[in-house]
């Protein structure tokens, strides 16, 4: 559903406009309100609703009992808000989100199928940077043949 890079400013009142190639995706399919929460690597994951609550059900499986599944549930679930849009299709972030993320202004929305990912500029251009030139064997070890 969700595909591609774009580079986008985060204004004053903490607002970020979703990219309206995301927004007719979530047209399509129906999808409403996103919600928000800390990601991995540092940057945010934005799920539509029907997806956040795939994510939520399987983190319920995870057995409380084990200290792991109680440290990642409560930071992951702690961290998530539900995002609505205004009518210029734009999201309020919130501060502690962004915090978590480093994010200050400028950042880069990246789709991953089932989510977005919002990422600190400077800190995607880190990552990527780090990770193209191991793309092809992560891809050998994960992909079958």
């Amino acid at each position: 559903m969700f595909y591609g890079e774009h580079e986008h400013t985060i204004d004053r009142k903490g607002r970020l406009i979703i990219p309206s190639r995301f927004r007719e995706a979530m047209k399509e399919h129906y999808v409403e309100r996103l919600v928000a929460t800390r990601g991995l690597d540092r940057c945010l994951f934005l799920f539509p609703e029907d997806e956040w609550r795939a994510q939520e059900n399987r983190f319920r499986g995870l057995s409380f009992t084990k200290s792991e599944a109680r440290r990642f549930n409560r930071f992951y679930f702690s961290g998530a808000v539900e995002l609505e849009f205004d009518r210029q299709g734009r999201v309020l972030i919130p501060q502690y989100l962004k915090d978590y993320s480093g994010i200050k202004r400028d950042v880069v929305l990246v789709g991953v199928s089932n989510r977005i990912e919002i990422w600190d500029k400077e800190a995607w251009k880190k990552f990527y940077a780090e990770f193209k030139e191991s793309y092809e064997q992560i891809a050998e070890r994960l992909l079958p043949e």
